[in-house]
């Protein structure tokens, strides 16, 4: 399976380098090395000045002659290689699907921890499990597939709809926007959020863009048993109407459809356990470089999932 893997990598780094245009003159090692080598380094957790030890390498992939790390670390930086590993994230979400995005998607953050007595200044502390944690948070909008199509990393006591509007902008819109501007027409692409998303201001957002967010309900436990006052309803907009009016009405149905939620829960519980993206190593620290790591991570993700998937079809 990490041969599968490799080739899938190797491949979508190879595709991403003949689409970005390469400026100025050729440079002693090239990216498709250096990306390779930061890949390399991500897969096995190990920091940048292992990728430049030539012990540190196997059949799989053996590099001729590799740079200092001081070249190597600046090279990292640089804004081809960042073009190139962008392109490979969207080349590998969506290889063996349809489209990037569905008909039914998910909206999610994840915690992404470091020392509790680590010094760097951008993470910061935030709940994370039921308590409060210091660190990082990863949030991810993800499709019907598991593929994660869009995501940012945050410090960890950044709201996660404030997240989720910055990932609304990468979302294309939905054809519900011209069939009913003052809410969301039937058979509009949904999202669903936990109850941190429920807010009206995002709602709004979403059928904006001819999307429906679905999420529970909160601050049910203020409602009356008169219902809903009449000013709250007309104050919330009328595409969180539409999700009140769903769980009142059809409570069994919108239950039912929450349940796909578990496409999320299982995406970040591969991205942890496989992956390793539950806790930040010691050398990834700052905001920049967590970005990197995590963007490496997710694509180490997705080429683990169409290895599984080839072998499935294989065994088909």
């Amino acid at each position: 399976m990490d041969q599968t893997i490799w080739a899938d990598v190797t491949a979508a780094v190879d595709r991403a380098l003949r689409a970005v245009p390469r400026h100025g003159r050729r440079p002693v090692y090239s990216d498709r090395l250096i990306v390779l080598m930061l890949l390399w380094a991500v897969w096995h957790d190990r920091c940048l000045s292992w990728a430049c030890d030539r012990a540190c390498y196997g059949t799989l992939f053996r590099p001729r002659a590799l740079p200092s790390i001081s070249r190597f670390s600046r090279r990292v930086k640089g804004e081809r290689v960042r073009a190139v590993l962008q392109r490979v994230h969207d080349d590998m979400a969506v290889r063996g699907t349809a489209g990037p995005f569905g008909l039914l998607s998910d909206i999610d953050g994840k915690a992404v921890l470091v020392s509790p007595v680590s010094k760097d200044p951008d993470a910061k502390r935030g709940r994370a499990g039921g308590g409060f944690a210091k660190g990082y948070k990863f949030h991810a909008y993800i499709n019907e597939h598991r593929r994660v199509v869009v995501w940012c990393v945050t410090s960890l006591n950044t709201d996660e709809k404030l997240a989720a509007v910055e990932l609304l902008a990468h979302v294309p819109p939905g054809h519900g926007q011209a069939d009913a501007p003052a809410g969301v027409a039937a058979g509009a692409p949904i999202t669903l959020g936990d109850s941190n998303y429920d807010s009206a201001d995002l709602h709004r957002a979403f059928a904006d863009r001819g999307l429906c967010l679905l999420t529970p309900l909160r601050g049910e436990q203020f409602v009356g048993p008169g219902g809903r006052h009449p000013r709250t309803l007309a104050q919330m907009g009328p595409a969180r109407r539409e999700v009140v009016a769903a769980w009142d009405q059809c409570p069994d149905l919108a239950g039912y459809v929450m349940k796909s939620r578990n496409n999320a829960e299982g995406t970040f519980s591969v991205l942890s356990l496989a992956c390793g993206l539950d806790r930040l190593p010691g050398f990834v620290r700052r905001l920049a470089r967590v970005r990197r790591w995590v963007g490496c991570k997710v694509i180490l993700y997705h080429a683990r999932l169409l290895a599984q998937e080839a072998g499935k079809l294989q065994a088909a």
